[in-house]
C-alpha cells in the first residue's frame, strides 16, 4: 500500500541515487534540468514534492523513465486489496496551472496507464509537452466545462463528456470556470 510519505521518500532516495550514479552534483543536475539547486536539495531530502514539470525535466536530465523513480524496490505485485485513503492519496498542487492533481493510479502503473483526478480553479491551464510516441489521453468531465487542445485542434467538453486525444504532441486542458475531471493517460 502506498502513502504520500512513502512515495515522497522513495522518489527522494531514487532521485539522489540516480544523480550520484551518474556522477552529477546538485549544481550540475540543476543546470541540466532547469530545476533550482535548492529545490533539488529539498526534493532529495523528502521535504518538498516536485511539480509535474520539474519531475519531467529531472527525468529527462537524468535519462530515466518516470516509473523507475517510483517503482517499489522489491518488485512485489501488491496485496489483493490495496486501499489508499483520501488523506494518503498523492497530490500535486500545480499552482502555476491553477489545479490540484490527485494521483489515483498505483506507482507501478506509471509509464503504463495512469489515472488522475484533477480539480481546476477558474482560469486553470494545464499545458503539456508531447509525451512518448503513441501516448493517448482521455478526459472525462465530472464538474464544469473544459477545453481540450491537441495539435492545435480544440474541443469543449461538459459534464459526462469524454474526449480522447493524441498526447504525443503538445496538448492542453483549460478550465474557463471551476471544474473537475478524471484524466487517463495510456502510454504506448
Amino acid at each position: 500500500m502506498s502513502s504520500k510519505p512513502e512515495i515522497a521518500q522513495r522518489l527522494a532516495s531514487r532521485l539522489k541515487a540516480e544523480r550520484t550514479a551518474k556522477g552529477l552534483s546538485l549544481d550540475a543536475l540543476a543546470k541540466l534540468s532547469g530545476v533550482s539547486r535548492s529545490m533539488l536539495s529539498q526534493i532529495e531530502r523528502g521535504e518538498s514534492s516536485p511539480t509535474v514539470a520539474s519531475l519531467w525535466n529531472l527525468t529527462r536530465a537524468l535519462n530515466v523513465d518516470f516509473a523507475e523513480l517510483l517503482d517499489a524496490p522489491d518488485g512485489r505485485n501488491g496485496p489483493i486489496l490495496d486501499v489508499v485513503r483520501a488523506e494518503n492519496t498523492p497530490v500535486i498542487n500545480n499552482k502555476a496551472a491553477k489545479c490540484l492533481i490527485r494521483i489515483l493510479s498505483a506507482p507501478d502503473d506509471v509509464g503504463g496507464t495512469e489515472i488522475y483526478d484533477i480539480h481546476f480553479e477558474e482560469g486553470a491551464r494545464l499545458d503539456s509537452s508531447a509525451h512518448k510516441s503513441g501516448c493517448v489521453e482521455a478526459v472525462t468531465v465530472l464538474e464544469g466545462t473544459l477545453e481540450i487542445t491537441s495539435n492545435d485542434v480544440s474541443e469543449s467538453a461538459g459534464v459526462g463528456d469524454t474526449i480522447r486525444y493524441l498526447a504525443d504532441r503538445d496538448h492542453a486542458i483549460r478550465a474557463p470556470k471551476k471544474a473537475r475531471a478524471i484524466l487517463m493517460v495510456k502510454n504506448a
